[in-house]
């Protein structure tokens, strides 16, 4: 970063072609500045200036640079107006707060001046002061919103265009997102689970701390694992078929499930693949070939859903295919299913209806 002859962070000076946009009319010079507190931080070899702004001050001040509208320089994503009507909401139901920092460069046309005895950070209001580094779905959300909110701010000056896309890089590559299966926790923590969420959740925990447990071993609760089955695998399994728990307690559909996944597993052990179970698009076809085997099982015993009454039904399924069927490669879940319906479908004839 370009430091002054003074060791301080330099400040921006007016470009030639913005001297029309300045006003002669002090009063209105005036009311287009806007001065705050800010800190002056040092990490490394870099300085940036901290402070707190209005979130809707940082609307109509900020800016940003998506290559389709620049590319012979611009280097930032596309906006998903989705996500950023999302945050929009999430600020004006007054559902809490968004702490993390936005991370600006000050433009020239910014004019941006640093008082160090007073630690005033002065800049003009304009909506091109400053190109956002970090935080660009944030900003528009800020723009959407009817309310305003205090919102941290770090602020680089006189950035070269290399340095603004070398920083951004380093914030875009460096930090990690939060895993889905840790956020489902966090959902449970913070007391926002769905009925739904919650049953599945409940629901997960019972297969993974109960010894009779089907999948006994092969969960992970808070991280994806290799050869085990995630929380966010599992839910997705279980919500293809959730209408036929609809009302039951999470007890009732252990039981069911487990009962089946058991008998799952033992028409896997003739192929020498039990724990196969544990395969992500194994797990989630086998769970919606669930609602066809179960309907198997109460037309032959009046709705008795035990092992034995569950393998009656897989166990010949699992004979008629091969062991590389479990899974096969590069078959999608919703491909296996369709696979797996044709061969449960193929062993039940009419005369094994009629002499059942």
């Amino acid at each position: 970063m370009d430091r002054d002859p003074q060791g301080d962070l330099a400040d921006s000076s007016p470009l030639a072609d913005d001297a029309a946009a300045l006003s002669p009319d002090r009063e209105s010079a005036k009311a287009k500045t806007v001065c705050e507190k800010a800190l002056v931080v040092a990490q490394g070899k870099h300085r940036f200036y901290s402070l707190v702004l209005p979130s809707d001050l940082l609307a109509e001040t900020c800016m940003v640079e998506p290559r389709v509208d620049n590319p012979i320089d611009g280097f930032q994503r596309l906006l998903d107006q989705k996500r950023a009507k999302s945050i929009a909401r999430y600020i004006d139901a007054g559902f809490g707060t968004v702490p993390g920092a936005v991370v600006l460069s000050a433009q020239a046309r910014a004019h941006l001046t640093y008082d160090k005895e007073t630690g005033a950070l002065t800049f003009r209001k304009d909506k091109k002061a400053f190109l956002i580094i970090d935080g660009q779905h944030r900003v528009y959300g800020f723009k959407l919103a009817k309310s305003s909110v205090s919102v941290p701010v770090v602020i680089y000056n006189r950035l070269s265009r290399a340095q603004e896309c070398r920083l951004f890089m380093d914030i875009n590559t460096k930090q990690r997102p939060v895993p889905n299966e840790l956020l489902l926790d966090i959902r449970r923590l913070s007391e926002v689970e769905s009925e739904t969420e919650a049953l599945l959740h409940n629901v997960f925990d019972l297969f993974h701390t109960r010894k009779d447990s089907a999948l006994a071993n092969l969960l992970s609760p808070a991280e994806r694992k290799k050869g085990m089955i995630s929380r966010v695998t599992f839910n997705a399994g279980l919500r293809s078929i959730k209408g036929a728990f609809v009302g039951a307690p999470p007890e009732e559909v252990y039981a069911v499930l487990n009962a089946y996944l058991r008998a799952c597993r033992h028409g896997l052990g003739l192929h020498d693949i039990d724990d196969n179970i544990a395969n992500p698009a194994l797990f989630k076809a086998l769970m919606l070939l669930f609602t066809n085997v179960a309907e198997r099982v109460a037309d032959r015993h009046g709705g008795k859903y035990t092992v034995g009454n569950f393998e009656d039904v897989v166990i010949p399924f699992f004979r008629r295919l091969k062991k590389s069927d479990l899974p096969r490669a590069g078959l999608t879940h919703t491909a296996l299913h369709e696979h797996y319906s044709k061969a449960l479908s193929a062993g039940f004839l009419l005369k094994q209806w009629l002499f059942a």
